[in-house]
Parts: C-alpha cells; sequence; structure tokens
C-alpha cells in the first residue's frame, strides 16, 4: 500500500524503528516521512541520520499527512491530542503506540469520525522483529487496518485484537522481552558460576534462545511437544526441569503475566 506522508508525533525509539523500517523495505522514501519532538537532538539526529523532515510544531507537521503516529508517551498524550484536534483532517488515519491509552479516549478527544488504530508493539521493534497487536475503533475500516498493519509489518509481525484483549498483549508480548532477558540474566549467572568464559556463554545463552524460538515457529509443533522431545528420561535436561517444577518456576511466571495484566488494566483505567 502507498504512503503519501506519514507523520511522527513523537521522535523516540519507537518512532525512528519505524521510520526504518518503512525506509529500508522500500515502502516509504525520507521525504515522505515528518517527525516532530521537543528535543532539538532528536529532531537533529532524525535530520543527520535519515534526511527526515523534523519540525517542533505537531499543527505545521500535520498539514498533508494521510497517516499521523502519535509516538509520545501516555502522560503527555492528553495534550497531544487537545493540540491537535482542531486541525486534523478526518481523512487521515491515527495510529497510536502509546501503551495504556483506550481508543475511546482518543476519539473522544479528536472527534466524531475521527479512524484511530490502537497498536501494542514491543522493544524488538528496534531491531525489526517486533510482535505488534492492533485494534480499531468505531470509523476503522478494512482498508485502514491494512495501512496501519503494513506500516507495522515494517518492523516484525502483527496481530487483530479487540480492544479487551489489550491488556493481555501488554503483559504478554509488550512486557514479554523483560521476560526473556530476565532468564538470560539467570542463565549467565550460572554459567559465572560453573567458570564459564563470559564470552563463550553469551554466545551460546543468545544463540540458544533464538534457535529455541525460531525452530517452534518454523516446525509449527507446540512448545510443550518440543520439550519433551529434548528432556530425556534420568538426563541432564530432566534434572534441570525437575528444579524447575519442585521451584514452582511454572506457576511463578503465569503469576508474574497475570499480575503485568492487571497492572495494565489499573493503568489503562487511570
Amino acid at each position: 500500500m502507498k504512503l503519501e506522508k506519514i507523520v511522527f508525533l513523537g521522535a523516540g525509539n519507537m518512532a525512528e524503528a519505524l521510520a526504518k523500517g518503512l525506509m529500508a523495505g522500500g515502502l516509504c522514501p525520507a521525504d515522505r516521512i515528518r517527525v516532530t519532538d521537543v528535543s532539538e537532538e532528536r529532531l537533529a539526529h532524525f535530520r543527520k541520520e535519515y534526511g527526515i523532515e523534523s519540525l517542533t510544531s505537531n499543527v505545521q507537521a500535520l498539514h498533508g499527512a494521510t497517516v499521523v503516529v502519535l509516538s509520545v508517551k501516555p502522560q503527555v498524550m492528553g495534550a497531544l491530542l487537545a493540540e491537535i484536534a482542531p486541525v486534523l483532517d478526518k481523512q487521515t488515519l491515527v495510529i497510536s503506540i502509546a501503551a495504556g491509552v483506550p481508543v475511546s479516549r482518543m476519539e473522544a478527544a479528536l472527534g466524531e469520525g475521527t479512524r484511530v488504530v490502537r497498536v501494542m508493539p514491543n522493544m524488538p521493534s528496534l531491531v525489526r522483529m517486533s510482535a505488534s497487536a492492533l485494534c480499531g475503533g468505531h470509523w476503522v475500516g478494512e482498508t485502514d487496518f491494512e495501512m496501519a498493519e503494513t506500516i507495522l509489518r515494517a518492523v516484525g509481525i502483527t496481530v487483530r485484537v479487540s480492544e479487551t484483549d489489550m491488556d493481555a498483549v501488554t503483559a504478554l508480548s509488550g512486557s514479554g522481552p523483560a521476560y526473556v532477558f530476565y532468564l538470560m540474566e539467570c542463565m549467565l549467572e550460572a554459567a559465572r558460576k560453573l567458570h564459564l568464559d563470559d564470552d563463550v556463554a553469551r554466545q551460546l545463552v543468545y544463540a540458544t534462545i533464538e534457535g529455541a524460538a525460531r525452530l517452534t515457529q518454523e516446525t509449527g509443533v507446540e512448545a510443550s511437544v518440543l520439550r519433551q522431545r529434548v528432556t530425556s528420561k534420568g538426563g541432564t535436561t530432566a534434572a534441570a526441569l525437575d528444579v524447575f517444577e519442585k521451584r514452582g518456576v511454572r506457576e511463578a511466571l503465569i503469576d508474574a503475566v497475570t499480575a503485568a495484566h492487571d497492572r495494565s488494566r489499573e493503568l489503562s483505567k487511570s
């Protein structure tokens, strides 16, 4: 799908990842991308590194935009919506990547007929391996969904969900990279206790986690089945997994994701 002019209001890491992905994938050249931010340093970075038009004025940046991506922190979203509402063209598709801001709040601020798509991307978008979920508001049509998906696929995979599932998405994939990083930390700490060279351990841990994820994805075999296949009775893997079961690691992980879900619901309401 053709992107005539995409504007990022907020020039943070996620906006940069999306802009880079769009350019690298040939979906949108730099001269059809515009960014705004309060930081002159970030604006200068976009100009120097990518040749992207960078402004401090959100209102000015919206001129001619076919898609606007709200990429600011949730706590400043209210002020941003109030600022752009009077000048936003109803033909402009609005995509929000601000965590915890419901579609209804954005629609109420921007006015009837505004097409709003809410997205929950995650940190691996920085290396074009994001897992993003999106949902749409009252006036979003199929073409709007396809446009949003085209943009998000520039940095990874995307799925459609209902907004009622967004808190679960936040807990699972939004916060999910932190769970994996935590596991990596633990594995590396164990390697140090076993006197394995740090560089060797890092290479093995990173490749093991990436390989396990890719094996599950490419074979389509359930993780539980693959776990059973690699676990020989009385072997080393069985000894490790036995400790997990005795220490209640499974229950702890499930409780952790549930806690993240509950906190996401609290933040969405506040």
